[in-house]
């Protein structure tokens, strides 16, 4: 099941096609990666479904209905942009979003004191914006954004400005929020957090999507069948049955070295081929990662 269905959707600006006939589909429960180069219309497609703009052409449905103003209360997000109030108080802001999303005065101050001891910020309800620093504020926008328990959490680069610890925090809290059932769908440049976090990915360039799905099944996709092999002695390999990709030397006397298996060869035969040669520290396939997977996505694209 889906929450949100984006149904060829295009948008155009005076100059320049933002999107371009984009379909996507966001699983309801999971983590979706919305990934794509600066410019490549995911930020555009994030202000769609947030009912900022509307598409030229296209449609998205949300929970099986065509998106509509009712919809906003079940949103929740925070954008790359923050957008506090600088001159008002933490408390008296967040009492006042929290209410503009539905939540009636006595529901915000119950969920409020919940997240201000979660976040060890009991004493910054009378403090202004202004007075705290740019990760302080953004903890409290992220409480603004998550307080109603939306059913949609959009997440434009949460973890900017944040130091390791604070980062750790908001992530800790984005997989519990998914654990209570909550999307949450995350742009961001960060491939690493990418790796970790996101079940589901859809990569955007040049106003298409030029990929998507499970990261799982896209990291299969991606495969290139090489393994490699950390090791110290002589290795001759059959150059009739396997292909040596690239060899590096590393500390302690040891080199590294990619294995392309051939179709029919698995990497049992590999392995008892390289056991009876040298000593082997280290034996696996290579898994690509997200980063690789974005760089080979976008090179692939044609220009034009």
């Amino acid at each position: 099941m889906n929450i949100i269905e984006v149904q060829h959707v295009t948008k155009e600006y005076a100059t320049h096609k933002a999107l371009d006939d984009v379909s996507v589909n966001i699983p309801k429960g999971c983590i979706f990666g919305l990934l794509g180069p600066n410019g490549a219309g995911k930020t555009s497609l994030i202000r769609i479904i947030n009912q900022i703009t509307g598409p030229d052409a296209g449609q998205i449905l949300f929970d099986g209905q065509p998106l509509h103003a009712g919809h906003i209360s079940r949103i929740g997000y925070l954008p790359e942009e923050r957008g506090l109030y600088k001159k008002m108080k933490v408390g008296e802001q967040l009492l006042y979003l929290a209410q503009l999303k539905g939540l009636s005065q006595k529901e915000a101050m119950d969920k409020l004191k919940v997240w201000f001891i979660k976040f060890d910020i009991k004493t910054w309800w009378d403090k202004t914006v202004s007075d705290l620093s740019k990760g302080m504020q953004q903890k409290v926008q992220f409480v603004s954004t998550v307080l109603h328990e939306p059913d949609l959490i959009i997440l434009d680069e949460p973890f900017s400005g944040f130091d390791p610890i604070n980062a750790n925090l908001i992530r800790d809290e984005i997989l519990e929020l998914k654990q209570k059932g909550s999307t949450i769908i995350f742009s961001t440049h960060r491939m690493e957090t990418v790796e970790e976090l996101c079940d589901n990915i859809a990569l955007i360039h040049k106003s298409h999507k030029v990929l998507d799905g499970a990261k799982r099944d896209i990291k299969e996709q991606f495969k290139t069948n090489t393994y490699f092999v950390e090791y110290k002695g002589e290795l001759a390999i059959n150059p009739d049955r396997y292909t040596l990709e690239n060899s590096k030397e590393l500390e302690g006397g040891f080199r590294r070295t990619n294995i392309h298996l051939p179709l029919g060869a698995t990497p049992n035969q590999l392995l008892g081929n390289l056991l009876n040669q040298v000593e082997i520290r280290s034996f696996g396939e290579n898994i690509p990662t997200m980063s690789d997977i974005f760089m080979r996505a976008v090179n692939e694209v044609p220009e034009g």
